[in-house]
């Protein structure tokens, strides 16, 4: 091994010939991968296909047969296998569900607003001269195109606003929307490069819903109704002429302003060209991880696009900072890890000769060298006790991302731009170092110790944010990470922390998606309503803004949210109330979001929204969206769930909720105490059933840590990811590769089929025992599921752990728990709630029947009568 000599007292480079480590190459390695895990050579897992066009989520009430005979594709069959049918891929692809995250129960409570800070009262315009007329603008041809209350990125959890204050305002129903800022449409939004026209009086943006004064230009703001100028670019002959500016024409636009003027703007030709990724790795691994990891390591640089830069950090009880100046060499400039590195440490690493982060063209070779070099831990310490400088780790990346020398391609010396992103590879706790907690829990100063350890990583994460830099945390192995400690840094960054049971296939594709997210910065969202209509709760990846406006705009008292990153996966909960009855037939909505994208362009991506007032309870039932209400209302309760004893309290509180709708909305059973709960939302008490046995508020997962992780995933996720999390999905396996779509129920565990089971971070593939006894229809059917596992789930962020079992070992009670148990249930009540049961012979419902074992847990028709409300009628 040479030793170049010491540049500072701060830090030491150790270099390591080329013939000192294996080569890359999966055939000369040294190292002898572990069964199943990824060949470096080759990457085991592809990029992910980016696909934005989406479905309507199916109810689960209603099975669906999905085969190539209705007109679905059929995917190519697997490998390994001689004929297995292919699986069906659905004709429009399947919603991508991946997730960012922040606000969690280990936060204080969210942007909360009193009931004191209402919205401006609006007042009728009054005109001098008598014959001023407005235009409406919007034409019937493109209102009927745009259904109020519908756009991609926001979903309200009921089409219509309900006009009297006492009955919009149940808690136990409650009004909202989840707005989501980045994600992609199928078509685009409509793209203007220009400024935009805003009110001058409340900020509010001109949109498709303005009345318009063609003869001047003039426009009513529908937030505020101030008639605002247009600098005379709405002067029209008539209204027609209006169509050809898109703000006037589509409920979402994008107004792009391309002429950034900050020092960092470097113009690209990628997406992912101008913002590196730093992976921080855990060096203190027993060698089964290890393979592992290198195994997804490899697999990463041979999926990652050639134009992307990387940089390579190791942590232990040292932080080693890989040169990629030297091309055969795997070389490391060592940094002690007990204390965070001082100035002059950091100035003589990013101002020396060092390339710390390079385009992977350039450096592909290298990288495949670096991670093949890697060696197990050697010393005879348990896991948990060994030094690992995390949080020391992390402060190098930081400085590296910023420093001068942080990129150099062909001589040329380039800042940094956009969201970089550092992803942490850890197997174990933050022992050593600043932000540490000790060893053991048994310290007597652990609680001090932990506290303090907090503070730091919070401290860190905003720094980080402040440089737009995400810092995502990918946990793996059996050692516990003390997931308290490690959460603020990837929170207060904008960032992820997801654990994994080993570095195998499930963390090689989140590292993959992690660093292939395209993330913008310094996001803000403006929320607006009408005056009828208060803000009471935000929930999601972002802080309170206090933005002075009062130089351009005169009376601005929208709600301002500083988002920590912009990324299509993010979602915003938001809970409304009136603030009196309404007297107008609609209400609008207005969410603008200002960010910069990975290009550095300024986007003002604005989407408003107008809903129709009723007066009738019925009609606004109607309109209600059960799933769009189920997650609002587990966004709602999960904040509230900070430990295993507040989530037990949601359970009661869910409980309570069910009953009070029932009262309020539903009818009384004559002659009896129950209450009928209201048709029109059948599909909701089933929802939060689903909710309550799971693992977000249910104890189907063992440690608390696991239960804190998933809570703080929900919290942020996207609205598809969060009802996959709220309620699974059940896919039933048919002969000729086709699926058919089923109830969650235990009704489905039919020993001659195979089903799949999507709960979100977990998709289940159960094989029952007489199909698993058959090796050719088992194989071909475990591929058809495989295969349709992997369809469903290509897009998510996490990408959830895809487990097979059969029918009767250990692992099948992961899906059997999932499952309402239905069995306990009369016949008529599983036939009228599970209708496939009907295709069955009288054998096949007695073996099935005989297969269940007896337990406690109550139905959902159980559960729901002991509320003293009769079960809905299914759908």
């Amino acid at each position: 091994m040479a030793t170049r000599p010491q540049a500072s007292p701060g830090y030491s480079r150790t270099m390591t010939p080329q013939m000192g480590y294996p080569s890359p190459n999966p055939d000369k390695s040294s190292i002898a991968p572990a069964p199943s895990t990824i060949s470096p050579g080759a990457p085991r897992f592809p990029p992910p296909n980016l696909q934005h066009d989406q479905i309507a989520s199916p109810s689960i009430k209603n099975p669906t047969m999905l085969s190539p005979a209705n007109g679905v594709k059929t995917g190519s069959p697997i490998p390994h296998l001689s004929t297995p049918p292919g699986p069906p891929v659905f004709t429009s692809p399947v919603r991508p569900a991946a997730v960012p995250f922040r606000t969690s129960p280990a936060t204080p409570q969210p942007v909360a607003f009193s009931s004191g800070s209402s919205l401006p009262t609006s007042s009728p315009l009054q005109f001098s001269n008598g014959s001023v007329e407005l235009q409406q603008q919007l034409p019937s041809a493109i209102e009927e195109s745009v259904p109020d209350g519908e756009s991609p990125c926001v979903l309200f959890s009921a089409h219509k606003v309900l006009k009297h204050k006492k009955q919009a305002n149940i808690p136990s129903l409650g009004f909202g929307v989840l707005v989501s800022p980045g994600r992609e449409t199928s078509a685009g939004p409509q793209v203007i490069q220009r400024d935009p026209h805003r009110c001058h009086n409340c900020g509010a943006y001109s949109n498709l819903y303005a009345n318009i004064l063609i003869g001047s230009g003039q426009w009513q703001c529908v937030i505020c109704r101030n008639l605002n100028g247009s600098e005379g670019e709405y002067i029209a002959s008539s209204k027609e002429e209006l169509h050809s500016f898109p703000e006037l024409a589509s409920p979402l636009v994008d107004f792009i302003q391309t002429g950034n003027k900050r020092s960092s703007f470097v113009p690209v030709t990628d997406l992912r060209t101008s913002a590196p990724v730093v992976l921080v790795i855990d060096e203190c691994l027993d060698e089964p991880h290890l393979q592992h990891l290198q195994s997804s390591l490899h697999a990463f640089v041979d999926s990652v696009p050639p134009t992307i830069r990387i940089g390579i950090i190791l942590y232990g009880r040292t932080v080693s900072v890989y040169d990629f100046s030297e091309e055969s060499i795997a070389s490391a400039d060592v940094i002690p890890g007990g204390t965070s590195p001082t100035q002059e440490t950091l100035k003589a690493l990013i101002y020396g000769t060092g390339i710390y982060l390079s385009p992977m063209h350039a450096s592909k070779e290298v990288t495949h060298l670096i991670f093949s070099s890697l060696r197990p831990y050697k010393l005879n310490v348990p896991e948990a006790s060994r030094d690992r400088c995390l949080g020391t780790a992390v402060e190098v990346a930081l400085a590296i991302i910023q420093g001068p020398s942080a990129d150099m391609s062909r001589g040329v010396v380039k800042r940094p731009g956009g969201n970089s992103r550092i992803i942490v590879c850890a197997g174990g706790p933050n022992t050593y170092g600043p932000g540490s907690v000790p060893h053991s829990y048994t310290h007597p100063n652990y609680p001090y110790k932990e506290k303090t350890a907090l503070k730091w990583m919070e401290h860190l994460g905003r720094k980080a944010h402040q440089h737009n830099i995400v810092v995502d945390i990918l946990c793996a192995g059996t050692c516990p990470v003390r997931v308290p400690v490690l959460q603020p840094l990837a929170k207060a960054s904008g960032g992820v922390l997801v654990l994994h049971d080993d570095f195998g296939e499930a963390f090689g594709v989140n590292l993959q998606r992690a660093s292939a997210r395209a993330a913008g910065s310094q996001g803000l969202l403006e929320i607006r309503c009408s005056d009828d209509i208060l803000v009471t709760q935000v929930v999601g990846a972002g802080e309170e803004a206090h933005i002075d406006t009062h130089e351009t705009i005169k009376n601005d008292i929208s709600l301002c949210i500083q988002m920590l990153s912009v990324e299509e996966t993010q979602c915003f909960s938001i809970s409304m109330e009136n603030t009196h009855d309404i007297k107008s037939d609609y209400v609008f909505f207005q969410f603008a979001i200002q960010y910069s994208n990975v290009y550095q362009a300024d986007i003002a991506r604005v989407i408003t929204i107008r809903l129709p007032t009723v007066d009738s309870v019925s009609a606004y039932l109607q309109s209600v969206q059960d799933e769009v209400a189920a997650v609002l209302i587990a966004k709602r309760s999960l904040l509230q769930a900070k430990s295993n004893s507040d989530a037990i309290d949601m359970l009661t509180t869910i409980d309570e909720r069910i009953k009070d709708i029932a009262l309020k909305f539903g009818s009384q059973v004559p002659k009896s105490k129950l209450y009928r709960f209201p048709k029109e939302i059948s599909l909701l008490p089933e929802l939060l059933f689903h909710l309550r046995r799971g693992p977000l508020l249910g104890n189907i997962v063992g440690h608390e840590d696991e239960r804190s992780v998933l809570r703080n995933l929900f919290l942020n996720a996207s609205f598809d990811l969060s009802l996959r999390m709220v309620a699974p999905r059940c896919l039933m396996h048919r002969e000729g590769g086709a699926f058919e779509e089923l109830p969650a129920y235990d009704l489905a565990m039919q020993s001659d089929t195979a089903v799949v089971l999507d709960h979100g971070t977990d998709v289940f593939i159960w094989l029952g025992a007489e199909l698993a006894a058959d090796e050719g229809r088992s194989a071909a059917a475990l591929a058809a599921c495989r295969t349709l596992a992997e369809e469903l789930t290509e897009l998510r962020f996490p990408a959830p752990r895809i487990l097979a079992f059969k029918e009767g070992s250990s692992q099948a009670r992961y899906f059997v728990s999932r499952l309402i148990p239905a069995h306990k249930d009369p016949p008529y009540e599983q036939e009228a709630r599970f209708p496939q049961l009907r295709t069955l012979t009288i054998e096949q419902r007695t073996k099935l029947k005989s297969s269940f074992i007896h337990f406690d847990d109550p139905s959902f028709c159980e559960w729901i009568r002991s509320l003293n409300v009769m079960p809905p009628e299914p759908i």
